[in-house]
């Protein structure tokens, strides 16, 4: 028999993500699973490009508006919320669509991504360390500890190197910087990946951060910022919310905070894009390929008989059977 079908479309910023996981739900009878780690948070909508309600065509979604943004959710937290949303569909023989470019979380829900255990007290201490001598210096000190991890992790990225140390003093080995081996839990997990050529990225994501300036990104930031934004150790870093932050403080100008959104934006899509990279089991189809939706049907459909042959032709024909039935339902 084969493997319940769980999809992800994933890809950098700007790509067409969530248009092309709502046209695969309504051919599939799925629903999406939200795999952005700032659509998570209730009100951050303009800044982060959240799929509005009308344009979920009436596709169920999961993982959106969760949080408050004086919360935070690790992504061991997320994990377990992602995949209890995506038993919970397969319970109900609905097709889970992840939809987002966090790669680090996508990762964190498809594969076999075990993360250490946590502890209070010191992860307080680390961070008040981090408050009073800043990352760089504390990124000094786990290179004393483990050269290895802080080679793969930025000076600038506090969070992380808090969390290393933290699984360094609480384990007594080393930190694991480098991700699992590509190894699926979901046996039927199937990856697409929308490519956008450098430049038309770039566009596009200026064309955006345009867009959501017009649309009341600044009144957005405002309110946030009233319902305690800078209380939260995570909603205050997106893209975005922390430029306009400054800019609501007088230092720089709202030109200045599109140019700096826009900037750091593309900085952040070619880390994505280059991240996706490295797994080969994503398929990847042009983001502005007419018959889109069509071929990214194809490849699951490939994906699936592939599958069935492994493991013996009485599982192709239901696998096909199935698809042709709920494409036909268009």
């Amino acid at each position: 028999m084969a493997e319940p079908l769980v999809v992800a479309v994933v890809g950098p910023t700007a790509a067409g993500k969530s248009d092309l996981s709502v046209a695969l739900c309504k051919r599939l009878n799925g629903e999406v699973v939200n795999a952005d780690a700032m659509q998570v948070y209730r009100g951050m909508d303009i800044g982060t490009a959240k799929i509005s309600t009308a344009e979920r065509d009436g596709v169920p979604h999961h993982l959106l508006d969760i949080l408050d943004v004086t919360e935070t959710a690790t992504v061991a937290e997320f994990q377990q919320l992602a995949r209890a949303a995506i038993d919970d569909c397969i319970t109900r023989q609905v097709v889970p669509v992840l939809a987002g470019g966090s790669a680090l979380y996508v990762r964190a829900i498809l594969d076999d991504f075990v993360f250490p255990g946590t502890d209070a007290k010191v992860r307080e201490r680390l961070e008040r360390e981090l408050d009073e001598i800043g990352s760089g210096a504390l990124h000094r000190k786990l290179a004393e500890q483990d050269p290895a991890a802080a080679a793969q992790i930025l000076p600038s990225n506090g969070r992380r190197i808090v969390r290393a140390l933290e699984v360094i003093e609480i384990t007594g080995g080393p930190y694991v910087a480098t991700l699992p081996e590509h190894h699926y839990v979901y046996p039927g997990a199937v990856q697409v990946g929308l490519d956008v050529p450098r430049p038309e990225l770039d566009e596009r994501i200026g064309r955006r951060v345009d867009r959501m300036f017009d649309a009341g990104f600044v009144a957005e930031v405002r309110d946030l910022l009233n319902k305690g934004l800078l209380d939260g150790k995570t909603a205050n870093r997106a893209l975005g919310y922390s430029q306009v932050i400054a800019m609501l403080d007088g230092e720089i100008s709202e030109q200045e905070a599109r140019e700096r959104t826009a900037q750091s934006t593309r900085r952040f899509a070619r880390r994505q894009d280059s991240w996706f990279r490295k797994d080969q089991r994503i398929t990847w189809l042009r983001y502005d390929d007419p018959d889109l939706v069509e071929k990214a049907l194809s490849v699951l459909s490939k994906s699936k008989l592939a599958e069935g042959n492994r493991q013996g032709s009485g599982g192709v024909v239901g696998v096909e059977e199935g698809l042709g039935a709920v494409d036909a339902r268009g």
